[in-house]
């Protein structure tokens, strides 16, 4: 029996915001290296949480960022965030993403990407979710991305499937 999960963690996973296996959105090779450089960090940060790395996961968020784990739950503190995505750990998520769009403004970046997710809960049954994630990053002073908003339920707006 399958049970969804509509916690965001596991999105996270959301969020979003990669795959197990190589991955390209469309058009990357006409992706600016803004664009690449944020759509990396998405990456680093999904198989961060499928290999069970939380250090390496709150290292790609800012440390006053927001996690929607839940619609309409904001937990903008880290021990807290770092203390679910735990939690969320357990199921040993796998995600994939149907595509990828990033848009960069300045130090100001979006990424949004439709996402599934496939694990199993500690008694081995399997566990599901999908959702649209959506994350606003911001440029470093060093340059580099990390992530201030996400929300792996963007699609909760647009009401049952």
């Amino acid at each position: 029996m399958k049970r969804p999960i509509r916690m965001g963690a596991i999105a996270i996973a959301i969020a979003l915001s990669t795959l197990s296996t190589p991955i390209h959105a469309e058009g990357t090779g006409d992706m600016t290296q803004d664009e690449k450089d944020v759509l990396a960090l998405v990456q680093t940060m999904t198989r961060s949480f499928e290999a069970g790395d939380l250090d390496k996961v709150m290292k790609t968020y800012e440390n006053n960022q927001t996690i929607m784990f839940q619609p309409g739950e904001a937990v903008s503190d880290g021990i807290a965030a770092r203390q679910i995505f735990e939690q969320f750990a357990a199921v040993s998520p796998k995600f994939s993403y149907s595509g990828h769009e990033v848009i960069v403004e300045g130090d100001l970046a979006i990424h949004i990407a439709p996402w599934r997710m496939n694990g199993r809960d500690p008694e081995g049954n399997p566990v599901t979710g999908d959702g649209l994630s959506i994350a606003v990053l911001r440029r470093q002073p060093d340059g580099s991305w990390k992530m201030v908003i996400d929300n792996p339920h963007g699609s909760h707006l647009m009401g049952s499937k």
